[in-house]
């Protein structure tokens, strides 16, 4: 068994692609827009333009996998009760890291020693998705 994250962007996917791309080294391994499905949705059922828009895709971030896509498009993108966490290895990457998820997002725990972690912090990223960041221990 495996248990993925599916992240809904509303209409954002694009860029949160392009942004975790840069950040995180993430790998498209597969892209599909509304317009390429096989099946064709109902008509009424996206908005104008949507057409263009991710249907979903899977970033690989090393050996995780998380899906995304911009639908279904609510008005209210929103990501509650959970967090993805980057665990690194290496505590300068780490404040790298952190940093170009915290910008354009809201820092809830500042990067700092705790006794689990050379480094550990907690964020928003811009799209609204929590994160923790952390070094890993050493040994």
């Amino acid at each position: 068994m495996q248990v993925q994250p599916y992240l809904f962007f509303d209409g954002r996917c694009d860029e949160a692609i392009a942004f975790y791309r840069e950040v995180l080294g993430a790998e498209v391994t597969m892209l599909m827009r509304f317009r390429e499905s096989p099946d064709p949705p109902p008509p009424g059922t996206l908005p104008p333009g949507f057409e263009e828009k991710v249907m979903h895709a899977n970033l690989s971030f090393g050996d995780t996998q998380v899906m995304v896509s911009d639908g279904p498009c609510t008005g209210q993108p929103g990501f509650q009760g959970f967090a993805l966490t980057a665990s690194l290895s290496d505590v300068g990457e780490v404040e790298r890291v952190f940093g170009a998820l915290a910008e354009g997002g809201q820092v809830q725990m500042p990067l700092e020693k705790t006794f689990w972690s050379p480094r550990f912090g907690m964020l928003t990223d811009r799209f609204g998705v929590s994160w923790m960041v952390m070094a890993m221990p050493e040994e």
